[in-house]
């Protein structure tokens, strides 16, 4: 592939690419000793091949005087299947430069982890034929115990123990699976011998060598268990019995899964036929011991919009998840500002770091860590800004998971190479590699438009949850309803559907399409860890650049983090619940007026105040407000206000008439407000009582 060292070190600065004097083109081979030399020098070590990087680390360990990886890691970057390998190759000098920067930044600030440990109890679910032999493959490395159902032969020894039943619940994870299940037929597997007597005495063949009696074969001859008198093990009369057991490993052999999530726990692993059970059998092979895994996201509950005084909210993060590790807890209490929080809880040990819920979070109470938002903001920015400098323009950015999504760019660089109908991956596009797509959302995307990006584009591939995919279509409606509101032209964002190598063709297409427009100045804001903040600061950004800035952008009422609200002053009566439930401080009362006041940029249109008020008073308006160079946004306004109603007893206020009016009609056929009493609810609390005892009085005086 054609390389331009001279070019590399202009496009990267003369310190950073220092080490680019000279080209190299089969440095894993017949110039090792190049790279030798470079690791005995003790600096940072940045190698531009991934396809050699087991062949580089060997020579590393084996050069004298090279520090160990552990004192001088080396990094890899694949500058080849990325853009060397393509038809417009050697305009991809600005793209190497940028996958260079990148590849050198440091790595994200280590997070918190997770624990499992397994003492290797598997339970096998399935036909006895088919879960024998699967133990029979774990045998000496697992304790396994059965959990037999349907046809199929056990052996006529018993070595392990064996239960029958239907399954009704699996929760858990590794190290930690309770598995329950119903035993409703007759025969008892573990009092039963397996000496085969009641198969010879049965004369409809009701049972067979899974020992288990059909009972729609069963004639009730009870010959069976006559002949089975001594192990006592058949019973017709015996209750369903309930059962439930803890285990660290569960291996389903059911031809549908019990478990049937994208994303279903680790430790649980299902096997429909032969292929399938290798896999499982090699993986459960590993799976003792102890483990850990990132804590990939962090939780603020004080900001989460799910629910508030026992109303419900947003949900958004509850429906996304594939591996149902979100749960809304209502036991989950705490106070803020005056109300009753009940927030969300995920389960790290069930968490697959997909980071969806971070995606659809309008509040961002819920956000991902590895690497976090600000990171990986950074990385975009360096990516970016390094392939301008260098001279490339409109660039793509495309979004890939470092497992199906890598593997599939390296084979469309791969089929360049070979193929002339192939053009393999643009010199504009600049692949990101991420744990999974489903993480970077919308304050990426708009702040990549705003680093000066044409597009950005999300690799979907078979590992993503039909939710994942619904979500971000969602959100990149959302998100470019703004950038066409603004006056940006094109289509700055779309996914890309490549499940295999068999869509390589589709995908090389799509990568293809033409640019759509930039801005004309870059942004050089640092991406926040608050997901609302980043938003403000890209979308101040394009509004900036924008020709023209309408007042408003009307946005989908699905998935907005913004909008309005529009208060109904003939059912409002003020009783300001509402502001209580807000989250977000986006309602606000005011100490010395009746009023209900708002600020716009801090709605996250969760409807918590909606479904609060009693009087179904608030409409939720989906909007970006741009008004006043945005300031609009940012500046409390009143929403609805009332003159207080005052005691007509001693003139001092107390509520307010629509309060009065919605409390005489619900209030006034009661006895005790009949006649002038009903004046009683024009009064405040003191006269009330003054008013009660003096009518208490005067009935006294009367009586006698």
């Amino acid at each position: 592939m054609p390389l331009d060292g001279p070019a590399l070190i202009k496009a990267l600065g003369p310190e950073a690419g220092a080490g680019l004097s000279t080209v190299h083109t089969t440095l894993c081979r017949r110039e090792a000793a190049a790279f030798q030399r470079a690791a005995k020098s003790g600096e940072d070590l940045l190698v531009a091949c991934t396809q050699e990087s087991r062949l580089f680390l060997e020579l590393n360990q084996q050069t004298q005087g090279a520090p160990g990886l552990a004192e001088r890691p080396i990094r890899f970057v694949n500058i080849r299947e990325t853009g060397g390998w393509s038809k417009d190759a050697k305009a991809a000098t600005p793209k190497i430069a940028a996958l260079i920067a990148l590849a050198q930044m440091p790595d994200p600030e280590p997070v918190s982890t997770v624990s499992y440990k397994s003492q290797g109890r598997l339970l096998v679910i399935g036909a006895p034929d088919r879960a024998e032999r699967a133990a029979q493959m774990l045998a000496g490395k697992l304790e396994v115990s059965l959990l037999v159902q349907g046809s199929g032969a056990l052996q006529q020894q018993k070595t392990l123990e064996v239960n029958s039943g239907q399954v009704t619940q699996i929760s858990g994870w590794l190290g930690n699976f309770e598995v329950s299940w119903t035993r409703s037929n007759p025969i008892d597997l573990d009092l039963c011998t397996r000496c085969n007597a009641c198969i010879d005495a049965c004369p409809t063949g009701a049972i067979d060598f899974s020992y288990q009696v059909d009972l729609a074969k069963c004639g009730s001859h009870r010959d069976c268990v006559r002949a089975c008198d001594a192990a006592a093990a058949i019973d017709f009369t015996r209750e369903p019995q309930q059962f439930s057991e803890s285990f660290d490993l569960v291996l389903d052999l059911q031809s549908t899964p019990f478990l049937s999530l994208h994303q279903p726990p680790q430790g649980y692993f299902h096997a429909r036929d032969d292929s399938q059970l290798l896999t499982a059998v090699l993986q459960l092979a590993d799976s003792v011991g102890e483990f850990e895994k990132p804590k990939f996201f962090n939780y603020k509950q004080k900001v989460c919009a799910h629910s508030r005084n026992e109303k419900i909210g947003c949900n958004a993060c509850i429906d996304v998840c594939s591996a149902r590790a979100i749960r809304s807890d209502a036991s989950r209490k705490g106070k803020a500002g005056g109300a009753t929080l009940a927030g969300i809880i995920v389960e790290p040990h069930l968490c697959v770091g997909c980071g969806a819920c971070t995606t659809v979070c309008p509040s961002g109470a819920i956000s991902y860590a590895t690497p976090g938002p600000a990171e990986q903001g950074k990385k975009i920015r360096t990516l970016l800004a390094t392939y301008h400098r260098a001279g490339g323009k409109n660039a793509a950015l495309l979004i890939h998971s470092q497992g199906a999504g890598a593997a599939l760019i390296g084979e469309l660089g791969r089929a360049a190479a070979v193929d002339a109908a192939s053009h393999g991956v643009p010199a504009r596009v600049l692949p990101l590699e991420v744990w999974h797509t489903a993480s970077c959302g919308i304050d990426l995307w708009l702040s990549a438009i705003a680093f000066g990006a044409a597009q950005v584009w999300v690799l979907m591939t078979g590992e993503e949850a039909p939710e994942y995919r619904a979500a971000l279509r969602e959100q990149m409606a959302l998100a470019q309803e703004i950038l066409t509101g603004l006056g940006l032209q094109g289509q700055h964002l779309a996914l890309l559907e490549a499940r295999d190598a068999r869509d390589l063709v589709e995908l090389d297409a799509a990568l293809q399409v033409a640019p759509a427009q930039v801005v004309a100045r870059a942004a050089t804001f640092t991406v926040q860890a608050d997901k609302r903040s980043t938003l403000d600061l890209a979308i101040e950004h394009l509004a900036a650049q924008a020709l023209t800035v309408p007042d408003e952008i009307a946005l989908p009422a699905q998935g907005s983090p913004f909008g309005s609200l529009v208060v109904d002053p003939d059912r409002c009566s003020m009783c300001l619940s509402c502001v209580s439930a807000c989250p977000s401080a986006a309602l606000a009362d005011n100490p010395e007026k009746l009023q209900l006041r708002f600020i716009e940029k801090n709605c996250v249109q969760c409807g918590l105040c909606a479904t609060t008020c009693p009087e179904n008073a608030i409409t939720l308006l989906p909007r970006l407000l741009l008004a006043d160079g945005g300031r609009a946004r940012k500046q409390l306004r009143v929403l609805n206000e009332v003159e207080p109603y005052c005691c007509i007893r001693c003139a001092k206020p107390f509520s307010t008439p629509k309060a009065i009016e919605l409390m005489m009609a619900k209030l006034g056929g009661h006895p005790m407000f009949q006649g002038a009493s009903a004046q009683r609810l024009q009064m405040c609390g003191d006269c009330r009582v003054i008013d009660i005892h003096s009518h208490k009085d005067e009935v006294r005086i009367t009586d006698l």
